[in-house]
């Protein structure tokens, strides 16, 4: 009955630990020089781009995901996009009720995840408001490249700075550029460490609970 129970255990902890990729995997480095602009400026509609982030416990058990409002520039030389700087409101992060059951969570709702992300817990909004993104490199996407966003057909990098900790991202996107309107679209997942992104101090088991894994989607619309 013990070796059974040893056994059931493994198997459940293995079970937990694999979580259904449905994002890329970015690659990171150290910051990157940002890229010259050249082109036309377009700009980005507030109302009609956002990033959409899903957070994890261990094991990709009880998702909570959520938005953040997103403003900037994109440069874009003919169809080409050269460079962009993108900003994000973390006053704007709003967690999505549906993935947060208070009968679940002892009672808590999205909008005390909300309070709680924006606390120095996390993000500690009152000392760093936004999250930045500056784009460092665009280039077509290899050929024969997998990617889980759908009809991705460039590889951008760019310096993203969360809490003034920058680090060099990579990842599959979609660039569309048709009758004076660009379209940026991606899902790439980061880990919160590299930005010193944890709850509590260095080895808190209330952080052990929380995937370090986030995934992030893009959706920026732009415009002349």
């Amino acid at each position: 009955m013990k070796k059974l129970s040893i056994l059931a255990l493994s198997a459940f902890l293995f079970a937990v630990s694999c979580k259904e990729s449905k994002t890329d995997n970015a690659s990171t480095s150290t910051e990157q020089a940002v890229a010259e602009q050249k082109g036309e400026t377009y700009t980005v509609n507030a109302d009609s781009s956002l990033v959409k982030w899903t957070g994890y416990h261990k094991g990709g058990l009880n998702p909570r995901f959520g938005i953040m409002k997103t403003s900037g520039t994109l440069t874009l030389d003919g169809d080409n996009l050269t460079s962009g700087s993108l900003s994000a409101d973390v006053n704007t992060l709003v967690t999505d009720p549906a993935s947060v059951d208070p009968a679940q969570s002892e009672g808590k709702t999205s909008a005390d995840l909300d309070g709680h992300l924006k606390s120095a817990d996390f993000f500690d909004v009152a000392k760093y408001p936004t999250v930045k993104f500056e784009i460092t490199k665009v280039e077509d996407l290899a050929a024969g490249t997998e990617s889980k966003t759908e009809g991705a057909n460039k590889t951008v990098s760019g310096n993203l700075t969360i809490k003034d900790k920058t680090v060099n991202v990579t990842f599959p996107a979609k660039v569309v550029v048709a009758n004076g309107k660009a379209e940026l679209t991606s899902k790439f997942t980061i880990n919160r460490q590299d930005w010193g992104l944890a709850y509590g101090a260095e080895g808190d088991p209330k952080d052990w609970m929380i995937s370090q894994e986030v995934d992030l989607e893009l959706h920026v619309v732009a415009t002349k």
